[in-house]
């Protein structure tokens, strides 16, 4: 099993609709390299 992390050792990103940073998360695990938005919102606003 993974070690846990604090939350300020997540990757983060910033988001291009809301310029706000938002952390990884494990649903975007599999993913992250592809996760442009934070949210549902921003990504149909884009």
């Amino acid at each position: 099993m993974a070690k846990a992390r604090k939350k300020s050792e997540l990757p983060s990103k910033i988001c291009p609709v809301c310029q706000r940073p938002f952390v990884w998360r494990k649903k975007w695990a599999k993913n992250w390299e592809e996760v442009r938005y934070c949210s549902e919102r921003c990504r149909r606003n884009r």
